[in-house]
Parts: C-alpha cells; structure tokens; sequence
C-alpha cells in the first residue's frame, strides 16, 4: 500500500462523541482508497481525542491526523477551516469526503473555497472512473434523477448523506498511525458560544420504527393517531413535505430529499403517494409498509407489503388491535 492519502475523511465530533456519518465514509472511503492503491486516511479535531483517533484506526483508516487542543474543544468553524485546509495543502489527497450534516454543511463549503476546489454536496453514492476520478452521485430535479458529476480541479469534495452508506465493520485488531498535528490557535474569531442547549427536536434519521403520515391525513389534530401508534411500536412519527409546509408538523420529521434521509427497520407509510422526493429519503428502509386508498400509488411499487384502503379505517382498527395484543401479554 502506498504511504499517500488517496481519501481523507473528516470524522465529525461533538462533545467526544464521533458522529455515525463518519463510520459510513470510512467505509466507502476504504473501498475507493483500495482501488486507487493508497491509504485511507482521517482527520479528527478537538480536545482529548485519543482514543476517539484510535477508533477511527479500528474502522477502517490507515492513518488519522489529531489536531489535539483546548481551543478545538467546542467547534468552531474558523479554527476548523484553518486547520483543516492546512492539513489538506500538506498532505494532498485525491479525494476529501466530509457529512453532510448541520457541521459539515457549513464546513465543507468554506474549505472547498480557500482550496479553490470543487465540491459536490448532498451525495448519495460515490465510484471511480477508469481513470481514477470521483464520480459523485446524486439526486437532481427533487430526486427525479441521479446526476454524476465530475470535478477537474483536487481534492475532489464531496459531502455525503447521512444513512446511505454502508457502515464499515470495527476490527480492533487493525493497526494504523495517529499523527499528532500542531493547532495553530487564532485568538478571536468573531464566534463565541455563550450557552450550548439540548435540541428537543426528535432524531429521526437514527429511528428504528417510523409511522409516516402524508396528504391523505384531513387534519392536525388526526395526526395524534399517528402519535399513538408510534408510542405502541416504540417508534417515533415521520411526514411528507406537505404536512410540514402546512405547518402541521415541524421539519425535524420531514422525509424525504429536502429532509431527512431514513433507513429504520421498519417504515410505515400511512396517505403516501410516493413522490420521488419523498421516495429518496425512505427508499433504504429494511420493510416498507404503505397504506393508501388509492391502487396506483408509486409507494405501493416500493413496498414489502401494502393495504389498498383508508388509513381512517385502518389505523384506528391498527391501534386497536395492538392494544389487545398488549393487554393479552400483560
């Protein structure tokens, strides 16, 4: 193998706790890294991170670079930027992989810049050519296509979606290189984080079960069956985008392409159409329910098993039943 970085990885922290995206890249980052016959390399920053680099070995890197510092302990993105772009102008990988989370959203756009390089976001899939470059793939046209698209200038960047890839296996057995890197602290950078507060909102992307509601729901206030359900079955309520437009249901439980990608192991679709944006964000679920009055709705196509009827028939009659079954139980 190679000493050169052929893919370098930004692996996402919070709080010392390594975001699951980063597990993904490594292993898609291990597959084109092997094609192109160099390491796998990534960078992680932040303070006390030893073992959290150490991991990242275990899951598939060949080497990881630490920025190790106090005032990398809360992120901020111009100490970030300033690192990172430092560590990428040293080193010289082909490729740099980075989440598209609410982090690497803002992150990535910023390094691509002071890089002068290109960058495609929000991929779904990622492959070489014959002759080694980055084919980046994803949705166009609110998912009605999958575009592949190409940069001439390097590192070719790329962000990538959270809960398309295939997480790589952790081997404790791997062996691999931390290189401690020297932070170069920059005194003020105009940010200041006065309070950190914990986000209420519902985590739908790492959910197990999700009942989802669509245009078929008449109203608000019918969406607490949907409430009721997902308690029933330990899981937590999803939506289409128009619920969300309505103001019905906050965005955090939007699925779909201008929302949140899912891959639960079970997804209930109750008044789903199927719109190819809603179709992207749940697509990869293990089993796909869908209930739908109408025959010839697309999600019906997607779906392991499917009821043709009124969720206002069958969801009360749904809940019903699962409450006898726990009353038998009990």
């Amino acid at each position: 193998m190679c000493g050169a970085c052929g893919v370098l990885i930004f692996a996402e922290q919070e709080d010392g706790e390594i975001h699951k995206v980063t597990y993904e890249l490594l292993g898609k980052g291990r597959v084109l890294a092997d094609k192109l016959g160099k390491n796998l390399c990534a960078v992680i920053l932040g303070y006390g991170l030893n073992d959290e680099a150490q991991e990242l070995i275990y899951y598939g890197a060949d080497k990881v670079f630490l920025f190790n510092h106090p005032s990398l302990k809360d992120f901020d993105i111009i100490k970030y930027k300033q690192s990172i772009v430092r560590l990428v102008n040293e080193i010289k990988p082909d490729i740099f992989l980075i989440g598209a989370t609410r982090i690497g959203r803002s992150l990535a756009p910023r390094i691509a810049a002071s890089l002068r390089t290109g960058l495609t976001a929000d991929c779904v899939d990622l492959d070489l050519d014959d002759e080694g470059n980055l084919v980046q793939i994803r949705p166009a046209f609110s998912g009605n296509i999958m575009a592949q698209i190409k940069t001439r200038t390097k590192p070719q960047m790329a962000t990538v979606r959270y809960k398309v890839m295939k997480m790589s296996i952790r081997d404790p057995a791997r062996k691999g290189e931390v290189v401690e890197m020297k932070a170069e602290p920059i005194e003020d950078t105009g940010i200041k984080i006065l309070e950190k507060k914990k986000a209420n909102e519902v985590n739908i992307s790492e959910a197990e079960i999700i009942v989802a509601a669509g245009r078929g729901v008449k109203s608000p206030e019918d969406l607490r069956l949907f409430r009721e359900l997902a308690v029933l079955l330990g899981g937590v309520v999803g939506s289409s985008r128009p619920l969300v437009d309505a103001g019905w249901i906050g965005k955090e439980h939007q699925v779909g392409f201008s929302g949140n990608t899912v891959k639960p192991r079970v997804y209930v679709a109750f008044g789903i159409a199927g719109s190819p944006q809603h179709l992207f964000g749940m697509r990869y679920s293990d089993i796909i329910i869908a209930v739908n009055k109408d025959p010839t709705a697309p999600i019906l196509n997607f779906s392991d098993y499917y009821v043709i009827g009124d969720l206002y028939e069958i969801l009360p009659q749904l809940i019903h039943e699962i409450k006898k079954v726990r009353c038998v139980e009990k």
